[in-house]
């Protein structure tokens, strides 16, 4: 029976990983980021959400200058540019797969079922995708970019707190390791 339960703990932590969002990357491999120390930042123009653009602003510098990055006015080697945008989350199919055991007197068993819901009312939440672009100051060419997304109810210190992760967790892939 340990084992049965070793099984189904290995299971429901797989699913449970499955559900973390991991950023997307892409970069120029033939690029020597080892050479990169001092950004500028841009953020971008005529956006309408003037508290997202300050809350990522602030999560780009910190994250970059807390991994020794400098941010200068002047001569910078990279640029970092951004882009955002919320949209509605798409709803929920109502599949769900659940995974069970028991047991009657000195018998087991384990049991995989099945449940489709039907989604009732309005779901308001939103989603919002953050990409972020490293641009060569030199050259003016993109060569590094990554992008996450979270999801969220309501504004606030939880989309503060949202925003600050996810602009952690993309940028926590630049520079790109080899592979």
């Amino acid at each position: 029976m340990s084992s049965l339960r070793l099984l189904i703990l290995t299971m429901a932590a797989l699913l449970v990983g499955a559900c973390a969002s991991k950023p997307t990357t892409d970069y120029d491999t033939q690029y020597d980021f080892d050479t990169l120390k001092r950004f500028t930042l841009q953020s971008p123009a005529n956006i309408g959400d003037p508290l997202s653009t300050a809350r990522i602003d602030q999560a780009i510098v910190d994250s970059l200058t807390q991994r020794g990055y400098s941010q200068v006015a002047d001569q910078p080697q990279f640029m970092v540019t951004y882009g955002f945008k919320v949209v509605d989350k798409p709803k929920s199919s109502g599949l769900s797969i659940g995974l069970g055991t028991g047991s009657w007197g000195s018998s087991g068993s384990v049991g995989v079922g099945t449940s489709v819901g039907v989604p009732l009312g309005s779901d308001s939440a939103k989603m919002q995708l953050i990409q972020i672009d490293i641009v060569d100051s030199a050259s003016n060419k993109l060569v590094w970019r990554g992008s996450d997304k979270f999801d969220y109810d309501d504004g606030g210190e939880k989309k503060a707190r949202e925003t600050r992760e996810t602009v952690n967790k993309i940028l926590s892939q630049f520079p790109p390791k080899p592979e």
